[in-house]
């Protein structure tokens, strides 16, 4: 991916898109890494004793894989100058049916796309889109008794996610 050219920036132009996956094996190299070890990112028990379905990723994880397609984006971690984004729902990260812990069981997409041109700043504002997708039950169709591919759910995890890029 080519540098973005300030002048050619314009509002509502695309980004990119990615997505992400997740893996409880995922969520300890977090936990270790940010030295956050709160047992809701890897004891179901006792994320259901404290009100959540199951072991969800770390609030930070989240948003700081999103705020990656902007870094790449721009060429430079460094040119994001400011972040923000607010927490709408949890990213649950269910234990693998069986095998590795390795086994991805989350999967995010994020998109991004411009949402403001700061010509007297030469800065842009960069709108995320950052959603959970989740796999349907699949259904069988009436008349031919047959099963029908279901779109995945997607559920938005992150609201006002947005990142200014300065140029």
């Amino acid at each position: 991916m080519s540098t973005p050219v300030f002048e050619e920036l314009e509002k509502g132009q695309q980004i990119g898109t990615r997505e992400l996956s997740f893996s409880r094996a995922d969520l300890i190299r977090y936990a270790a890494a940010s030295g956050d070890h709160n047992p809701i990112h890897w004891n179901d028990r006792f994320a259901r004793e404290v009100g959540l379905e199951g072991v969800i990723a770390h609030g930070m994880l989240t948003m700081g894989s999103a705020v990656d397609l902007v870094s790449v984006w721009a060429g430079d971690p460094g040119a994001v100058v400011d972040y923000q984004a607010r927490f709408t729902k949890p990213v649950p990260v269910p234990d693998a049916e069986s095998g590795s812990p390795e086994t991805t069981t989350a999967r995010l997409e994020i998109s991004g796309k411009i949402g403001a041109v700061d010509t007297e700043r030469r800065s842009v504002r960069v709108d995320l889109s950052v959603e959970l997708l989740s796999q349907p039950v699949a259904e069988t169709s009436a008349t031919a008794g047959a099963h029908q591919p279901a779109q995945a759910i997607r559920t938005k995890v992150l609201a006002k996610s947005q990142a200014v890029v300065q140029f």
